[in-house]
């Protein structure tokens, strides 16, 4: 338990945020978790209904909002992901809703999401957006945000995911957003989206990448489904097909991003290459510096198998 100095009761003054804030900020730091102050903050603005700029100038907690605001750093403490409690992961421009059974999406992947981004608004009109692994959404939403008037496609197989991705879809087409069309399917499966074959022009993919030997957070560990994380022993399971599937879902021209693992920055680039059907493959690093995915420009008239093409390394 937080431990609260000054727990009101019926009748009496309420809580400062700034001391209920403090307290959280221990317990949580106690529990290991990286950024205590900020996550404190966060959660007290969610059980006060407001922006967290503005606790300073909130009343402060009632006894029950202050019992909700301790059950729910105690959660946090156990290691429960921050975004399962605020119900919410911000994505880009985007809210989505998150839970059990769906991976909370990274900052890091919005550098892969905005690389997809620019490249569509690139093209001329009539474009075609593919999200592979979609899970919440988070990329092909943020594609039918920002680039308004592009077909997107967004496929996912697990049941437990798909919810969250239909229910994201929709709220973001009750805004005003363009309509992302869902599709239930798995990425490995050879005959994926054969009616786009040839007729792609922009494909993302944020597959399951981690190899099975590598200790994962607690928040990952216990609560990201783990179909979502782990990518077979190299972590190349759902790579390899999806870079094979993506040769023929590209039109000449087309181009394909895909995230990886940071121990990936030299291997995905040549699984680029060896496949013999894209060009102009570059590695791109995160903010931190760390490896973290792959671009590739779809060859106009290459066919499988054509002699591996040299690649280079971009920056994001």
């Amino acid at each position: 338990m937080t431990g609260f100095p000054e727990h009101p009761t019926e009748g009496t003054e309420r809580v400062r945020p700034s001391v209920a804030v403090a307290a959280a900020t221990r317990t949580l730091a106690s529990a290991g978790v990286a950024s205590a102050r900020a996550e404190a903050e966060q959660l007290a603005a969610h059980v006060l209904g407001l922006p967290r700029g503005r606790l300073a100038l909130a009343d402060g907690f009632t006894a029950d909002q202050l019992d909700r605001f301790d059950a729910l750093v105690d959660r946090r403490s156990a290691r429960e992901p921050l975004q399962h409690l605020l119900g919410v992961a911000p994505f880009r421009y985007l809210e989505l809703a998150v839970g059990p059974g769906v991976f909370v999406p990274r900052p890091e992947t919005e550098l892969l999401a905005g690389w997809g981004i620019e490249q569509g608004r690139r093209l001329p009109g009539g474009r075609t957006v593919v999200d592979l692994c979609s899970g919440s959404g988070a990329i092909a939403l943020s594609v039918a945000h920002e680039l308004p008037g592009v077909r997107v496609v967004a496929v996912e197989r697990s049941p437990a995911a798909l919810p969250w991705l239909r229910r994201n879809a929709a709220a973001r087409a009750a805004a005003g957003d363009p309509p992302v069309e869902v599709v239930e399917a798995d990425v490995t499966d050879p005959g994926l989206l054969d009616g786009l074959t040839g007729r792609v022009d922009v494909l993302l993919c944020n597959p399951p990448y981690v190899p099975q030997r590598v200790v994962v957070p607690e928040e990952v560990a216990h609560h990201d489904p783990g179909e979502a994380v782990f990518g077979g022993p190299d972590g190349l399971a759902v790579i390899r097909p999806v870079i094979h599937r993506a040769g023929a879902l590209l039109r000449p021209g087309g181009v394909l991003g895909i995230e990886h693992d940071d121990t990936h920055g030299v291997v995905v680039p040549e699984l680029l290459a060896a496949d013999g059907r894209f060009t102009q493959i570059t590695a791109h690093r995160d903010l931190a510096g760390r490896p973290r995915f792959a671009t590739a420009v779809r060859s106009v008239g290459a066919d499988h198998g054509v002699a591996a093409v040299t690649w280079q390394t971009g920056s994001s």
